[in-house]
């Protein structure tokens, strides 16, 4: 699987729209993650609009790229769906790196944005999307076709000292 390797956050992407069958395989992507219980407590926005992602992009100083972003996929738990709470935040990280992965098989780049457990950014998305209790912002992905044709390469990160067998 070559994808794992190559996978690198991408910040930048062309004034492009990402095809709707390409937004609908990195949903389906997503939603083929491993869950606790089977719960699978996700929810997704999908944001297209302009505007929308103008008003996202000052959910912290680190997404100003939003702005930009011709597309972000908003990940939420939902609370009704939750049946081991400690669990759905690991649910929805699986989910959000299916989703990476599945970016670049589709040519496209991404970035995830962390959200939970910041209380100010889980405020930014509650209040944008006029979401109810029950909805646990996670993360914001942006995707899009990457500015840098070769922004998603190899760069090697396994690092031998870190590998322990059977102690530390």
């Amino acid at each position: 699987m070559n994808t794992i390797f190559t996978r690198r956050s991408v910040r930048t992407y062309q004034d492009r729209p990402v095809e709707a069958e390409k937004i609908d395989q990195l949903l389906r992507a997503a939603m083929q993650a491993p869950s606790a219980g089977n719960q699978q407590p996700w929810e997704f926005i999908v944001v297209q609009d302009r505007e929308s992602l103008k008003k996202l992009s000052a959910m912290s100083p680190y997404a100003g790229l939003l702005a930009k972003a011709p597309l972000a996929f908003v990940l939420l738990g939902n609370e009704k769906r939750v049946k081991f709470h400690e669990n759905w935040q690991q649910d929805l990280a699986a989910a959000a790196e299916n989703l990476l992965l599945e970016a670049v098989e589709l040519g496209l780049g991404a970035v995830w944005l962390g959200v939970h457990p910041f209380e100010e950014r889980i405020a930014h998305i509650r209040r944008q999307f006029a979401l109810s209790p029950d909805f646990l912002p996670f993360a914001v992905i942006a995707a899009g076709y990457p500015a840098n044709a070769n922004a998603n390469r190899f760069v090697d990160r396994y690092r031998a000292d870190r590998v322990h067998f059977e102690k530390l």
